[in-house]
């Protein structure tokens, strides 16, 4: 079994400059990482960007380069301000695969919040596909029609997120806008932990079933939530998320797509980044090793 373990930039932005970050990266013994599409602040154009990133990939042997957000602003009413968002993305897709032969994106359809003041962005219940209207849908699903065509000359594969604040938050929400779209090299994005805090969320074993499929890449972090809901972030083997469960599922429905690792706990990301992978690969080497096991005897999936 070949799984690709990928660093989310998230776990190396604390100061840490590009040429740092793939070092790390290969050091601790990831296969790539996930970097922004685009870096906040300053002037960087987007040719420098993928240059820097390329010249440290290739001095340090990272061996793949995935993207994230932000995605296409689909959310825009205006009809000429999604058709240029969509032209704009198109065109970083073209440069991102010629230039780091990217393979796999984490993408997003803009963010769906709540107008009404003092909304809180924690409450999953007041924004993304709990305010959705099928206009919404319409908007998102017309940009990614004509990027999936695009992802599909270039070898790549698109994932929507589910995440919190945007309108594929949800399995069922993500599911519907994905077939909205019906082009297989769009999927979707697993994130349990941003789904956990939605009102009434699915069970491991049900998302993967009602998912099967179209998950095309996989995040992973974990926390603990408290009895007033507050939810503690932990390292991805100390939560409530049963990741061994999840990739055992996983596994079994043939997926082998990028295990992207994010750490968004404050304190030395650098640490938790290794504990974080030390845990993934004893996972993954002990689901295999009992994988024959597994497929001739497979036991009633539970939680």
């Amino acid at each position: 079994m070949k799984i690709s373990i990928i660093l989310h930039a998230n776990c190396v932005e604390q100061g840490q400059t590009i040429d740092e970050m793939c070092a790390y990266a290969v050091k601790w013994g990831y296969d790539g990482i996930e970097f922004r599409s685009k870096r906040t602040g300053g002037d960087e154009t987007r040719d420098n960007y993928l240059d820097a990133i390329a010249r440290a990939r290739d001095r340090h042997g990272l061996r793949e380069v995935c993207f994230g957000s932000p995605g296409p602003n689909l959310m825009q009413p205006d009809a000429g301000a999604r058709q240029r968002a969509t032209d704009e993305y198109a065109a970083f897709l073209r440069t991102a695969a010629s230039r780091l032969g990217v393979k796999a994106v984490n993408t997003f359809a803009g963010q769906l919040l709540n107008p009404a003041p003092h909304a809180p962005l924690t409450d999953s219940a007041l924004h993304g596909s709990a305010i959705a209207t099928e206009a919404h849908y319409a908007w998102a699903a017309e940009g990614f029609r004509q990027l999936g065509p695009v992802a599909e000359e270039l070898g790549l594969r698109l994932a929507l997120e589910t995440q919190r604040g945007y309108l594929h938050d949800t399995p069922a929400s993500a599911l519907k806008l994905v077939n909205l779209i019906g082009h297989a090299h769009v999927g979707i994005n697993l994130d349990c932990v941003c789904i956990s805090g939605q009102p009434n969320p699915p069970s491991v074993p049900e998302i993967l079933a009602m998912l099967a499929g179209h998950i095309y890449y996989v995040h992973l972090r974990n926390i603990c939530r408290l009895a007033s809901r507050e939810a503690l972030r932990v390292g991805l083997g100390d939560g409530e998320i049963n990741h061994r469960l999840l990739l055992r599922l996983l596994l079994r429905q043939g997926y082998a797509g990028p295990l992207c690792i994010e750490s968004p706990r404050s304190g030395d990301r650098e640490w938790f980044a290794r504990q974080d992978i030390a845990y993934l690969r004893t996972v993954l080497a002990e689901i295999d090793s009992a994988a024959p096991e597994a497929m001739t005897n497979p036991a009633r999936p539970r939680g």
